[in-house]
């Protein structure tokens, strides 16, 4: 609940101008999803001229098959079905994909930059190209971790300081 919260509070929570407050909101969840997005609208109290957006709750059927998706107005009401070739159903089921594919892609995105971001590119001072020449000259991390500040001032284009920085930063 807690992405979904905070996504909601994060495009609603600031003033909107009313052109672009949408019709519908399609919640991905059921019951208590859209439970959860309702309470944030309550919380964030918007002055909106015109009514809440509807919040609509799509819930992937019993055995998650796509077709057999329930739809709910209000968290507490009995969901509804829509036919399985219903024009509407694919509209929804659609725009439910994307979603995933966007959030999916972002959370791709975010991994692939921690895993090429090296801890030693937060020191200031060290960059990709110093990065790289201290790796190489140490045999690696775990070798540059082990180094003296003497032996890390040795690396070209290290300076004593800068050795002693990147010493304490990957002792701590």
């Amino acid at each position: 609940y807690a992405a979904m919260n905070q996504v909601l509070r994060r495009r609603y929570g600031k003033a909107i101008d009313d052109s672009k407050i949408p019709d519908v909101i399609l919640i991905d969840g059921g019951k208590g999803q859209l439970a959860q997005a309702k309470n944030v609208f309550a919380e964030l109290d918007v002055s909106w001229d015109k009514n809440h957006p509807l919040l609509l709750g799509v819930a992937k059927g019993a055995d998650r098959k796509a077709g057999l998706e329930t739809l709910f107005f209000e968290p507490e009401g009995e969901g509804f079905s829509l036919p399985p070739d219903s024009p509407a159903l694919h509209v929804i089921q659609h725009i439910r994909d994307e979603s995933h594919d966007h959030a999916i892609g972002g959370h791709r995105k975010k991994r692939a930059k921690v895993k090429n971001t090296s801890s030693l590119e937060t020191i200031e001072g060290i960059g990709p190209k110093r990065r790289q020449m201290l790796l190489k000259y140490m045999g690696g991390l775990q070798g540059l971790r082990n180094a003296s500040v003497e032996e890390i001032a040795k690396v070209p284009g290290i300076s004593q300081g800068l050795a002693e920085k990147i010493f304490w930063s990957l002792k701590h």
